[in-house]
């Protein structure tokens, strides 16, 4: 007995580890395995899924099925009819500040409703239910599935507060505004409004009322009129650069002491602007440069000269002065306000004078008074020369002009010539066209009365030191400032009331002795006749 039941021990171990991957179940009245149940339960769940899928999509539509682009996946045609019952379309508008405002289009107010379910039930019959799992559905389109009542639509979309004149603020476009002087050009932004385009509203809402979309945002849908011009428009914003370069320039113009200053207040005023084409008004520019001629030129224009006799008197003629070149003027000028360059600037002139303060003759010039035929040199205001001299022979119409003129130029031996002569003079300095000082070795005297039968032809004949003297201490542009002034004539000596509180003279044969001889230059040799001599 205890054998047989050792053998059978034994044999259930070994029966034990010849099986080891099937469990046994051990009870105290017999073994159960487990694995067949194990196998069988999720096989009969799975099972049960299938047929209840098949089932279910026998009545819903298949995951992925789409209507008319709207995702119908696991409804039914009971699902879809109450979804078109309950429809209402929220649309969403923008205020004029930006804002939004939201108003709704009820499916029931414009008639919604599908055309016929049969489309439905189609699509249902022919979707593989046993095939529910792979997601196998499809995208339909049938014709004219929703329909509603289009004129109701209209009007719903006529009543919204979109259209309402007292709610809607049209679009105005970006634009520069007119210049400032503390700001200069600015560009105003555009005011985008909240007028809507009706035909682009009605397309997006009739799209999203048939597609039974819950909302329309229609300012994503792009139905409001925009303004044409924004801030970030390129041309205009190539006209701001342009315009704001005209007015951050200033240009001062420097007359001695005092001030012009041209800056954008002015030049903004200028300007011609036709759309983003901007131009510089040259008109303006002209007038403004004649402006500154009139008022700053002094060329041509009367003057007071205080005389060294003491008499003051008016000046009228002669060439003398600033003298402003208009065209080349203007022309530079443009130039610099197109290319925003701002800084001082000098006219360009085509004459210019010692001083632009007053008088403009500065204390530099050669004095000639005519009447008495003395002529006074100054440099830097003092007196450095005086001399006797011969102009104009009056008697033969040689009568020298008066008036204010700069030094043309001066040269040292030039040669003097017209038809019938050819003077040759150490110091050349013309003033007035061909009339100018030189010297003039040929006379024996200066001064008194010559000029009136036995003048030059206009110029200045000096003795030959005093035209030396001059010539070195006067440059071109020199002022020689020529006048008659009555009361100052030479008096022969004989026609001199007598003071008889002065000594008498003492007597030489040729007469009374000069007490102040003046020194006499060599008079020119006799083959040239004194009438006969250039314009001197």
């Amino acid at each position: 007995m205890d054998t047989e039941t050792t053998q059978t021990k034994d044999s259930k171990s070994l029966e034990t580890t010849d099986n080891p991957a099937e469990p046994v179940i051990e009870t105290p009245g017999k073994r159960f395995p487990i694995l067949p149940v194990l196998i069988c339960v999720p096989l009969l769940c799975i099972l049960a899924a299938y047929i209840t899928g098949v089932c279910y999509y026998q009545s819903h539509f298949l995951n992925n099925t789409a209507i008319d682009d709207i995702d119908v996946s696991k409804m039914t045609i009971s699902d879809l009819e109450a979804r078109i019952e309950d429809y209402s379309l929220r649309v969403i508008q923008r205020q004029s500040d930006g804002t939004t405002l939201e108003e709704e289009i009820p499916g029931s107010s414009i008639g919604l409703t599908y055309s016929s379910t049969e489309p439905f039930q189609e699509i249902l019959e022919n979707q593989n239910n046993w095939l529910w799992f792979l997601n196998q559905g499809q995208t339909h389109e049938p014709e004219n599935l929703i329909t509603c009542d289009d004129a109701s639509l209209e009007t719903q979309i006529g009543n919204l507060s979109g259209f309402d004149r007292d709610f809607v603020t049209e679009p105005e476009d970006a634009y520069i505004a007119d210049y400032d002087p503390e700001q200069g050009f600015q560009i105003i932004e555009e005011v985008p409004g909240n007028k809507l385009n009706r035909q682009r509203t009605q397309e997006a809402i009739r799209a999203a009322v048939e597609d039974l979309t819950e909302t329309v945002n229609l300012e994503e849908a792009g139905c409001y009129e925009e303004p044409a011009v924004t801030a970030e428009n390129e041309d205009l914003k190539a006209a701001f650069e342009k315009l704001q370069s005209y007015a951050e320039t200033t240009i001062t113009y420097a007359f001695g002491s005092e001030k012009e200053v041209l800056d954008g207040s002015t030049i903004s005023t200028w300007l011609l602007i036709d759309g983003y084409d901007i131009a510089l008004d040259q008109t303006q520019v002209e007038e403004y440069v004649a402006s500154l001629r009139k008022k700053h030129d002094t060329v041509f224009r009367p003057r007071t000269f205080q005389t060294s006799y003491g008499t003051e008197i008016t000046i009228k003629n002669g060439d003398y002065g600033w003298w402003m070149d208009t065209e080349q003027e203007i022309a530079e000028l443009t130039e610099m306000i197109e290319q925003g360059q701002s800084g001082e600037r000098t006219p360009v002139y085509r004459q210019t004078a010692a001083s632009y303060d007053t008088p403009d003759y500065g204390n530099t010039y050669v004095e000639i008074n005519l009447t008495a035929q003395h002529l006074f040199l100054y440099k830097d205001g003092e007196k450095i020369l005086e001399s006797d001299f011969v102009s104009g022979n009056v008697a033969r119409g040689y009568t020298t002009p008066g008036g204010i003129f700069g030094l043309t130029y001066k040269q040292r031996d030039a040669t003097l010539t017209g038809e019938t002569y050819r003077t040759p003079v150490s110091y050349w300095m013309p003033f007035n066209n061909n009339i100018g000082m030189h010297d003039a070795t040929w006379r024996r005297e200066f001064g008194k009365n010559i000029y009136l039968t036995n003048g030059s032809h206009g110029c200045i004949n000096l003795p030959f030191s005093a035209a030396k003297e001059i010539y070195g201490h006067i440059e071109k542009g020199t002022p020689v400032i020529c006048y008659y002034l009555p009361g100052t004539e030479y008096v022969p000596e004989s026609e001199v009331p007598v003071d008889p509180n002065q000594p008498p003279l003492p007597q030489t044969e040729e007469g009374i002795t000069d007490p102040n001889p003046v020194p006499q230059e060599e008079a020119p040799p006799e083959s040239v006749p004194q009438e006969a001599l250039p314009g001197n």
